[in-house]
């Protein structure tokens, strides 16, 4: 791994590597993955989200998206176990609960779109769960209004902002190049920080930041982080040492294979998930 500077490193294959699986294992000891996802005219974000989190090697896949979606979901995804949340909040985290407290890694926030009843299911995640979780796009943005809720978690907690939900966030870039940022955010908040963009930064709670170097301007589109939240879950439930940046490292591979066979104007987001089975090969 190659320094930067102070606590700052690149990451290289070298350092990627991924444990072997023992040869008498079965699903329990691949992580079970709650994703808290979707909304209307946002079916997308769940579906890539699960599907990253299946291929990178989950034991069990479950995504609870809002009633109203529900059967576009079950449709696009053969692997998750797709879960209905009713429109009454109450209702909702009952059928949640259950999940949270069993999940080994969870995701929430992609699609889920900004209303009341989502950002209140936000709050009341963020709040129950003691699994590693992952913070992702509108869930981003319902903590942006109440910075305070992570001052109170009982949970290790990862961001996945890019700048302009970093923005919301802290006016930190403003000031600071983006590992500082990143920085100054996760170790104030006790969280880790996944600054998207070119060479993403995994700023972690301890001071260490890990700088990516693969990736490119292939992926700079709608559903790419939707990709890298459930891919970052599925590590974390597995327990694999280094399981963010790692994951933002295999990401970041994917989109390097994506480009060299559909060249960066055509790749898409799925085109990043298959790829992810010669990547983690």
């Amino acid at each position: 791994m190659k320094q930067l500077d102070r606590d700052i490193f690149e990451i290289g294959a070298a350092d990627a590597g991924l444990p072997e699986r023992r040869r008498d294992a079965h699903k329990g000891d691949f992580g079970r993955v709650l994703i808290v996802a979707g909304s209307v005219g946002f079916t997308g974000a769940p579906a890539f989200a699960a599907r990253a989190a299946v291929r990178s090697g989950a034991g069990l896949v479950y995504l609870a998206v809002p009633r109203s979606i529900w059967d576009v979901e079950a449709v696009k995804n053969d692997e998750a176990m797709v879960l209905p949340l009713s429109p009454s909040l109450p209702e909702a985290l009952e059928t949640l609960a259950p999940h949270v407290e069993k999940a080994d890694a969870v995701v929430l926030g992609p699609g889920l779109g900004l209303s009341v009843w989502a950002r209140e299911l936000v709050y009341a995640v963020l709040e129950s769960c003691r699994a590693p979780l992952v913070l992702d796009a509108d869930g981003i943005t319902a903590v942006s209004r109440h910075i305070d809720v992570l001052d109170k978690l009982s949970c290790p907690l990862t961001l996945t902002p890019h700048e302009g939900e970093f923005a919301r966030l802290t006016d930190a870039l403003t000031r600071k190049p983006r590992e500082e940022a990143a920085r100054e955010f996760a170790t104030a908040h006790g969280v880790t920080v996944v600054l998207k963009g070119h060479r993403t930064v995994t700023a972690q709670p301890d001071g260490v930041c890990y700088v990516n170097a693969t990736g490119g301007p292939g992926m700079a589109r709608g559903g790419s982080g939707d990709v890298l939240a459930g891919m970052i879950a599925a590590f974390l439930g597995q327990k694999i040492p280094g399981a963010v940046w790692k994951a933002v490292y295999y990401h970041g591979l994917a989109g390097d294979r994506c480009a060299e066979s559909f060249g960066e104007y055509a790749m898409t987001p799925s085109d990043m998930i298959d790829c992810l089975k010669s990547v983690l090969r």
